[in-house]
């Protein structure tokens, strides 16, 4: 009988940590976020790269077919958003931000950019992973 006390006792306390943990996941994830969105609206592609994993790991799909690597994923951001007219204003909308298992979660959602070469937007779903500490980009599907 104790043992079942304790145990209700106990579950809740654990059910609430486990809460709190996830709140702090996602404002982490939302704050590299924000950091993501205001560094492509300055033109800055290495500072929105920063919200990714540096590793010949890191995986983005796009409408130009898969690039392996974060060099390479910002080689091609390079090439497609050469100026400030090109890269334009960031907005994400954020429709889900979910866990996937300890220490990852996805995030899918809408870009805006608003541009003065013309506006574009489009959907996503990426892969934050937990790398050392900090929150990472480890895959992205964007169209």
């Amino acid at each position: 009988m104790k043992n079942i006390v304790l145990i209700l006792l106990v579950l809740p306390l654990w059910a609430g940590f486990a809460q709190t943990e996830e709140n702090e996941d996602t404002e982490a994830i939302m704050a590299v976020l924000q950091q993501q969105q205001e560094a492509w609206s300055a033109n800055d592609l290495e500072g929105f790269m920063d919200g990714y994993w540096k590793s010949d790991s890191l995986k983005f799909y796009g409408s130009n077919g898969l690039t392996k690597g974060w060099q390479q994923t910002l080689d091609r951001y390079r090439k497609g958003y050469p100026t400030k007219e090109h890269s334009g204003v960031l907005t994400f909308t954020i429709e889900d931000l979910s866990k996937i298992e300890k220490d990852s979660y996805w995030v899918m959602g809408k870009y805006f950019l608003k541009r003065e070469v013309g506006d574009a937007q489009g959907v996503f779903i990426i892969i934050f992973k937990k790398i050392d500490g900090e929150w990472k980009i480890v895959a992205d599907m964007s169209c």
